[in-house]
């Protein structure tokens, strides 16, 4: 006698099997949850740097269950037509469609390894020259700080003038020491008098600036140290593809009309 399977008992076999199990994480309420939900969460997550192991896996897993739970009821209980849900699903939407447009054009406009080493031969030129390793005392009033410059001369010790007496909190606890820094990195008024000065040569009037008056000593002078190109490329990759993402943005504004 020739046996022959239903429609119903093939399904059932089917369901079963080991390939038809490995494309579902779960069945809720009679409903497939398909595996491919666990592996989507799970690239975002190792997008954001965080490793994917067994147990973090079972975790996802549990996510994505409740979350089918969660939505079956939202379902039942009509969340879908309502006014605020709707607002929320286009907001979405458009967050979701900019995003892609961002990370398309970001794609197909990779900063180059030759605008990296321009923008870097801009910086280097932007900065190189001499840099000064000074320290200074900055105080409220003239007579305070010529007082300091005649006792200096008089034996007294720069740096521990300075911790006594500098207003400048960040210096003058370490003796009035700036570290090494270019003249530009000054205001003016400081710069072009600290330029004028030799290594170890110290202010013979008191510098005033819109913070004080300053008596100034340089220690030491040098040519720029400036890092190598391959130390700061990951930072101007990153600063020249926000550049470009804020030009692609304001020339789309620039092209829409507004009405």
């Amino acid at each position: 006698m020739k046996i022959s399977m239903s429609a119903l008992t093939v399904a059932v076999i089917i369901a079963a099997s080991p390939w038809a199990a490995a494309q579902n994480v779960a069945i809720v309420n009679g409903k497939a949850v398909p595996t491919a939900r666990v592996d989507a969460l799970a690239q975002q997550i190792e997008a954001s740097g965080r490793p994917i192991n067994d147990e973090v896996r079972a975790q996802i897993k549990e996510e994505v269950i409740l979350r089918e739970i969660f939505m079956q009821e939202a379902q039942k209980r009509g969340i879908a037509a309502t006014e605020e849900y709707k607002t929320q699903m286009e907001l979405a939407r458009q967050t979701i469609m900019i995003r892609a447009l961002f990370a398309d054009y970001q794609a197909k406009n990779p900063v180059s390894v030759a605008d990296m080493q321009a923008e870097y031969n801009k910086f280097k030129a932007a900065n190189s020259g001499k840099e000064y390793r000074a320290r200074h005392i900055l105080v409220e009033k003239e007579d305070e700080a010529k007082a300091i410059v005649k006792s200096i001369k008089g034996g007294a010790k720069f740096e521990d003038i300075a911790k006594k007496q500098s207003k400048d909190p960040g210096s003058g606890a370490n003796g009035g020491d700036l570290d090494w820094a270019a003249a530009a990195s000054y205001v003016t008024e400081f710069s072009e008098a600290m330029v004028k000065l030799d290594k170890g040569q110290m202010t013979e009037v008191p510098v005033k600036s819109q913070f004080g008056w300053h008596v100034i000593r340089v220690d030491d002078i040098r040519e720029a140290q400036l890092p190598a190109f391959e130390e700061v490329k990951p930072q101007i990759e990153q600063q020249m593809t926000q550049q470009k993402m804020a030009e692609f943005q304001q020339s789309l504004r620039d092209k829409a009309k507004v009405e």
